[in-house]
């Protein structure tokens, strides 16, 4: 477990300067009319009076030249902002980066979810303003830092905003797995995996296990059956700030996925542990944002309501 983490804090009230300047913009240019989407943001937030400078890979592939570009490493170093354009796998990839900078992340939505990209592409020229003037709120979101070890050793480590999944990856047959929470032992488990995830993650796979909805404000994670053999195994929130560690008892071909974004192969003996990331993300969103907002319009609570 690692002492120096702390768990998660909710929105909180305006106690920020009045104002950004140097913005960076990050984008999803696989994705169609990206280059006309990113320029046009670019240009606006340039003329709300910030430096603006563009994601090196971002400027690469969509071909913008007008503005600066920068690695992300310079993102943390230079930027008192990013804005990311695309879904919250975009938000995914760069906020693991970004964390450790502090750099806030306001999520334009280009994708078709979005739970943690809440401004709607085509509203960010009515939204946008009086946030960078030092109007929204503020969460930070916690992450997991995990590590595969491998007689004595730690072979792969990885950061996750949403989730560890351990998984049979593409072999037959269930995969054995010894579960530790803080060096007690908790069960054995017989199932085609094992998901640990955040309170941001608890909308993802974890959701689609039969893991519970945790609001990001509730210090815990989900740990979630993949399939289990014996259906008592359910799922179970605990302490933000504990460890749980997974070993590979029996089973071929398992893997580790972060975000489902990092991959590594595991073998018979490998041990897992997943802790608190010493740094969360922190989010901005428009003033009066909710939560429940954002679950009622993404998973369409509200249809067929009267």
């Amino acid at each position: 477990m690692n002492p120096s983490a702390s768990a998660p804090k909710n929105a909180s009230p305006l106690a920020h300067p009045n104002r950004f300047h140097h913005v960076a913009l990050i984008g999803k240019f696989q994705a169609a009319d990206t280059l006309q989407d990113l320029h046009g943001l670019a240009l606006f937030l340039s003329g709300q009076g910030l430096e603006v400078s563009i994601e090196r890979e971002t400027a690469r592939n969509t071909g913008i030249t007008d503005f600066a570009s920068v690695d992300v490493d310079d993102i943390g170093k230079q930027c008192d902002l990013a804005v990311v354009v695309g879904g919250d796998g975009t938000m995914l990839g760069v906020g693991r980066r970004l964390a450790k900078y502090g750099v806030p992340m306001i999520g334009v939505n280009q994708g078709r979810v979005g739970f943690i990209t809440d401004i709607a592409l085509e509203d960010y020229r009515e939204v946008l303003p009086p946030m960078l003037q030092g109007g929204y709120d503020q969460e930070l979101r916690g992450m997991m830092q995990a590590q595969v070890w491998r007689d004595a050793k730690c072979v792969f480590e990885a950061s996750a905003l949403n989730d560890v999944v351990v998984n049979r990856g593409s072999a037959s047959g269930m995969i054995e797995l010894r579960i530790e929470v803080n060096d007690h032992f908790v069960a054995n488990q017989r199932a085609d995996g094992l998901i640990i995830a955040s309170p941001t993650g608890s909308t993802a796979y974890a959701m689609s296990a039969g893991g519970p909805i945790v609001h990001p404000s509730v210090a815990g994670w989900v740990v979630a059956p993949i399939a289990p053999h014996t259906l008592s195994n359910r799922p179970i929130v605990l302490p933000f700030e504990c460890e749980v560690v997974v070993e590979i008892v029996r089973g071929l071909g398992a893997t580790a996925n972060f975000d489902m974004q990092s991959l590594t192969s595991l073998q018979k003996g490998d041990r897992i542990k997943v802790y608190a990331a010493e740094h969360g993300l922190r989010l901005l969103h428009p003033v009066g944002w909710s939560y429940f907002d954002t679950l009622r319009k993404k998973l369409h609570w509200n249809e067929g309501a009267a």
